[in-house]
């Protein structure tokens, strides 16, 4: 990630203790903000713009922080804010199409190659669900949030964010294949 080359420029000696706190949460959670900022916005160009947006206004705003013990929370709410701004100022209410799904940096590394085809067909068709529910599946399935802490960020009840999963899983299962699908029922039988 581009925040892992310029977050350390600064000495460490000059900054206080909340403003070192945030920068080790950027160097440590930049690739999670990355991958929701890309289920925000479908296209790798404007994730990464919307990450380095994201850790410029957590350094601007370190001195707000009061408690460190949940950095990528706060990180993940800036994102969301940062992204929430740009759609109001564009006055585009609705995706206009998602760019392909870019390969680098979605599955982890050492993992099998039929697990990585298979994680890039789940985060492909992930993709295509509508942004509400996008970044609710991002949040809870890809990010380990609990039901709790997905309404907190994106502040909505957890009802909400209970049916916006319950449809998520419906419309990913209708988009799987029939032997696949077939199988998941028979193994959870």
């Amino acid at each position: 990630m581009r925040a892992e080359t310029w977050i350390d420029q600064v000495p460490s000696d000059d900054l206080n203790s909340s403003e070192k706190a945030v920068r080790q949460a950027i160097g440590e959670y930049s690739r999670r903000v990355w991958r929701f900022a890309l289920a925000l916005s479908g296209a790798q160009d404007v994730a990464d713009d919307l990450t380095q947006a994201t850790c410029l206004r957590a350094l601007e705003r370190s001195h707000q922080v009061t408690h460190t013990d949940r950095l990528d929370s706060w990180l993940m709410t800036i994102c969301r804010s940062i992204w929430l701004n740009e759609l109001r100022a564009r006055t585009v209410r609705k995706s206009q199409g998602l760019a392909a799904t870019p390969d680098a940096e979605l599955i982890a590394p050492g993992t099998d190659a039929e697990m990585n085809i298979f994680a890039r067909e789940v985060f492909t068709q992930v993709m295509q669900l509508p942004e509400a529910q996008r970044e609710t599946v991002m949040l809870v399935f890809v990010e380990g949030y609990s039901y709790r802490e997905a309404a907190a960020l994106l502040e909505v009840p957890i009802g909400t964010i209970m049916s916006r999963l319950s449809n998520a899983r419906k419309k990913l299962q209708a988009a799987m294949p029939q032997d696949a699908a077939a199988s998941d029922r028979r193994r959870d039988s």
